[in-house]
């Protein structure tokens, strides 16, 4: 009797396999959701949203009528790597 049982379980197992995933799938869908209770939407900002917030935030502490003279930026700045060569009077 067990060895025509298994082989009508091997020979069928497809047609049996499926619907049983089928309803453990289900089952645990609907108590995972009930379990956890219905979804709280949430506002999500973009990623450029949350970056403009931070510039003006960033910008708000700072006095903006402060800023280095073009003199003194260039006093900063590394000279050219082609004029390095050159002598100073040309």
């Amino acid at each position: 009797m067990w060895p025509i049982l298994w082989t009508a379980m091997r020979t069928y197992a497809p047609y049996v396999t499926f619907p049983v995933a089928f309803v453990v799938g289900a089952v645990g869908y609907h108590l995972e959701w009930f379990i956890r209770g219905t979804p709280k939407p949430r506002e999500q900002k973009s990623i450029l949203e949350v970056r403009e917030e931070r510039k003006l935030e960033e910008q708000a502490g700072i006095d903006s009528t402060q800023v280095l003279s073009l003199k003194e930026k260039l006093e900063f700045t590394p000279r050219a790597a082609l004029n390095r060569n050159r002598s100073e009077k040309s």
